[in-house]
C-alpha cells in the first residue's frame, strides 16, 4: 500500500469538566493510498468511494465531502484540498 497524498482536517472535541464545556480543535490527516482512503478512525476502500467534493464556507475553512456507499462523510479543512482531489481523480 503506497501513500499518494495526505491532507489535514480538523475536528472539534468537546468535553465537560467541572461543569464547564471546553472545546479543543484536533488536527488529523486524511490519507489517500493506491487502494483506500484512511482517516484516524475509518478506512474506505476506493471501490466504495464514488466521489470527493469540496465546499469553501469562508476564508478560514470549508468542508471536504467523501461520498461512499455508506453515506457522505464530512471533514472540516482549512486549506483547499484540490491537490488531494486531483490525485484521487487520477486513480479513478
Amino acid at each position: 500500500m503506497k501513500l499518494i497524498h495526505s491532507h489535514p482536517y480538523y475536528k472539534v472535541v468537546r468535553e465537560i469538566k467541572n461543569n464547564e464545556q471546553n472545546s479543543t480543535e484536533v488536527k488529523e490527516t486524511i490519507d489517500l493510498y493506491d487502494s483506500l482512503i484512511a482517516t484516524a478512525s475509518k478506512q474506505f476502500p476506493l471501490k466504495n468511494v464514488s466521489d470527493i467534493s469540496y465546499k469553501p464556507l469562508s476564508d478560514s475553512y470549508g468542508f471536504l465531502y467523501l461520498h461512499t456507499n455508506q453515506g457522505v462523510f464530512t471533514f472540516m479543512v482549512k486549506e483547499s484540498p484540490k491537490a488531494f482531489i486531483d490525485e484521487y481523480l487520477k486513480l479513478k
